[in-house]
C-alpha cells in the first residue's frame, strides 16, 4: 500500500475540496445461379422393347435390397460451448458536489468492535451524507464483493464516527451487515496520504475495504486510510 506513490493527478483538480474535505468537514444462401437440366429427349415406337428376364430379376433384387453409397454420412456430435461470464471492477462514480442532496440511504449496519462503534453505512460521500453518518462512496464495491469498499467518515464534528480511526491496529474488525450477509474485515494497515491521492479509491480484484478521513484531527492537510482485507462471510 504505501509503494504506490503515483497519483492520478488529473483527478485531483476534480477532489480539490470536495470529497476529501468532505471526508471531513452481419451470409445469404444464394440461389440464383442454380439450373435444372432439361430431362433426355426418347424417340417414341409403337411396341415396348423387348424385357430380359434376367436384368428384371437383377432389378428387383437391387430395389429390394439396396446397397448404401460409399460416402455415407457418419453422425457426429457437435459439443455446445458454454460461454464464460466475466465479472467486471466496480467504477467508482466521481467525487460529489460538497453539498450535493443526496438523499439517506442505509447501506447496512457498520460495526467497528474495537472503537465500540455500531451505526448504519449510509450511501454517498457528500457532507450532507457525513453529517449524518459514515457513507460509502457510489460506484465502489459493496461489502462483501470483489473489488473495495470505501468509507468515508467524520473526525470532529457531527458524532465524530472515525475520532479515533488512528487507534486501529492490523487485526481489529470492521464489520458491515447487509442484506446479503454478515463480511468481517480485519485491518492490514494504516497510512497517512495528501488529499489527492485518488488511488485510495480505486478497485482491485480482492475483497478489500479502505476508511479514510480529515488528518491530523481539526485539519484537511492530509487524509488518514485504514486497509482492510475480508477475512469470513457468514
Amino acid at each position: 500500500m504505501k509503494g504506490r506513490g503515483l497519483l492520478l493527478r488529473g483527478a485531483a483538480t476534480l477532489l480539490g475540496s470536495t470529497l476529501f474535505v468532505g471526508a471531513c468537514a452481419d451470409h445469404t444462401d444464394d440461389r440464383s445461379g442454380l439450373l435444372t437440366l432439361p430431362a433426355e429427349q426418347v424417340e417414341p415406337t409403337d411396341e415396348p422393347p423387348a424385357l430380359d428376364a434376367a436384368a428384371v430379376t437383377s432389378t428387383i433384387s437391387a430395389s429390394t435390397n439396396p446397397t448404401p453409397p460409399a460416402d455415407t454420412a457418419l453422425e457426429t456430435t457437435v459439443a455446445t460451448a458454454t460461454p464464460t461470464v466475466v465479472e467486471t471492477l466496480p467504477q467508482p462514480a466521481a467525487p460529489p458536489e460538497p453539498r450535493a442532496n443526496e438523499p439517506y440511504l442505509e447501506l447496512a449496519t457498520f460495526e467497528i468492535p474495537a472503537l465500540s462503534l455500531s451505526i448504519p453505512l449510509l450511501e454517498g460521500v457528500s457532507l450532507t451524507t457525513l453529517d449524518r453518518g459514515p457513507g460509502h462512496w457510489p460506484g465502489t464495491a459493496l461489502p462483501g464483493h470483489r473489488g473495495n469498499v470505501v468509507v468515508a467518515g467524520h473526525r470532529t464534528s457531527h458524532g465524530k464516527i472515525f475520532r479515533h480511526i488512528d487507534e486501529l491496529v492490523p487485526g481489529d474488525e470492521v464489520i458491515f451487515t447487509t442484506a446479503e450477509g454478515r463480511f468481517v474485515y480485519a485491518v492490514t494497515e494504516t497510512t497517512v496520504v495528501t488529499p489527492d491521492a485518488m488511488y485510495i479509491i480505486e478497485q482491485t480484484d480482492a475483497r478489500t475495504a479502505t476508511l479514510f478521513a480529515c488528518h491530523p484531527p481539526g485539519s484537511t492537510k492530509q487524509r488518514i486510510v485504514v486497509h482492510l482485507a475480508l477475512q469470513t462471510e457468514v
